[in-house]
């Protein structure tokens, strides 16, 4: 019986999530499966992978023919490294042990390098959180400098009308306490 190791998909609409399974090659893509190992949720930034890997390692030396995606995912999580160091171990290049600390040295440097990516991304929405920060704040100064031109002229606007009205009332005013002193 040929295996693969393929995704088995689940989800709404637009909103895909798989399972990893092993599968009788010719079962249909939904259809009966002989293990679940895993999940891949392709939605996340990054992709979720939730993998058992001691199973997984074991169907890959078993022989099971992984998918396009999946053996990328088994190579990012580091199935194949592993699978390549146990050859070296059955062919006497080296011990367990050494292929264990090659293992885990690869695994450490693959760790920090997806933490810096991760900061690196951090960083980049700071920057740019900071950046519409000053953009909205230079847009509310302008906003407020208008808003504060627009009443000084609306103040200057009604200080002028009263001014006439107060010049006219004391001229007519005038005239009268002349005609009176008369």
């Amino acid at each position: 019986m040929a295996t693969r190791i393929r995704l088995q998909r689940h989800g709404r609409k637009s909103y895909a999530f798989y399972s990893i399974v092993i599968a009788d090659s010719r079962a249909p893509r939904d259809g009966k499966f002989i293990e679940k190992i895993g999940t891949y949720n392709p939605n996340t930034n990054p992709a979720t992978v939730d993998l058992n890997f001691d199973a997984a390692l074991a169907w890959v030396l078993k022989g099971a023919q992984p998918s396009d995606t999946v053996r990328n995912i088994l190579s990012r999580e580091g199935v194949y490294m592993k699978k390549h160091l146990l050859g070296g171990v059955a062919k006497g290049a080296f011990g367990e042990a050494e292929a264990d600390a090659k293992f885990e040295a690869w695994k450490n440097n693959k760790q920090s390098g997806l933490a810096a990516l991760k900061a690196k991304e951090d960083e980049a929405k700071k920057a740019e959180a900071k950046a519409r920060m000053d953009a909205e704040k230079k847009i509310n100064e302008e906003k407020a400098k208008a808003l504060a031109e627009k009443k000084a002229a609306e103040e200057a606007a009604k200080v002028a009308a009263e001014a006439p009205a107060e010049e006219a009332a004391p001229a007519e005013e005038a005239p009268a306490t002349d005609a009176a002193a008369e």
